[in-house]
């Protein structure tokens, strides 16, 4: 617990509430076993260059490397594609968790190779309120120039970014669609532009594409975002079948196309159970 603790500061909007749940079962329920079960753990294995910040060795020797997340939600889908889209399966397939917390992963026979967040759960794409990618150039403005502490700066970051920093009112995917204002639009759009920019990239870390997988909140249940970014990503032989995208159908683009294009719904609470059940002999 204490080297979980020290990791707080890599993931502030989730490791310290984990922790104390954690810390509360012990004290009321001491005999009882607890099982963590880590959001990065399904990323381990990607090829070297996945895993590398561009940083002087010594640094790099201290843990920096990227790590990824959303990989309890990944480790799912990869799990019960045999089942639902046997025919994908084995192949090429990149999964977007689109949510508050929004990420890729390039998924080759079921294994990651790739994932959009990194280090830290800041990386990638834009997000309800955290930025996503920004050019480190930022980073130092925000302390050099304009003279931040690093406790302001990881406030902007987890809590005043993304989404709600462009709409300037909402981080909700759902009320920014609904919205005329012109700013709740271009978050929007940003949304669609860094997933589209991030599947292209995905694509070319696999050699090419079999499938495009929504996941997560909003990958589930956003039909004009499913529709914007299949549109953006038609250049990679995905066509939607829009009314299929409109019944929420399973595979949502149109048949005999060689890049389909699906919504399975995730379920982490479930991996988490199997990996429990597994470690306990329950299962």
């Amino acid at each position: 617990m204490r080297e979980l603790r020290k990791l707080e500061p890599l993931a502030p909007l989730h490791q310290p509430y984990n922790l104390d749940a954690i810390d509360a079962m012990a004290q009321r329920l001491p005999d009882v076993p607890q099982v963590a079960c880590f959001d990065t753990s399904f990323h381990r294995g990607q090829p070297a260059v996945a895993e590398l910040v561009p940083l002087p060795e010594e640094l790099r020797r201290g843990g920096l490397q990227r790590y990824g997340f959303h990989g309890l939600s990944y480790e799912y889908i990869a799990s019960v594609l045999p089942i639902v889209a046997p025919e994908i399966a084995a192949g090429r397939v990149i999964v977007a968790h689109l949510g508050s917390g929004a990420s890729l992963c390039a998924l080759r026979n079921g294994r990651s190779m790739d994932s959009s967040l990194g280090f830290t759960a800041l990386d990638g794409l834009c997000m309800g309120t955290r930025p996503g990618s920004l050019d480190p150039g930022v980073v130092l403005y925000l302390f050099q120039g304009l003279g931040m502490s690093a406790k302001e700066v990881e406030t902007v970051f987890y809590q005043r970014s993304g989404l709600l920093a462009i709409s300037g009112s909402s981080s909700d995917m759902r009320e920014l669609l609904s919205s005329d204002d012109a700013s709740a639009q271009l978050a929007v759009d940003y949304f669609v532009h860094r997933a589209a920019c991030g599947i292209g990239a995905m694509a070319a870390v696999l050699g090419g594409l079999d499938a495009l997988v929504f996941t997560a909140g909003i990958g589930e249940h956003s039909i004009e975002v499913r529709r914007r970014i299949c549109r953006a990503s038609a250049w990679l032989g995905i066509e939607l079948d829009d009314e299929a995208n409109r019944r929420h159908s399973t595979r949502i683009s149109k048949p005999l196309r060689a890049v389909s294009a699906w919504t399975i719904p995730t379920n982490e609470e479930l991996t988490i159970a199997r990996h429990t059940g597994r470690l306990l002999g329950l299962g």
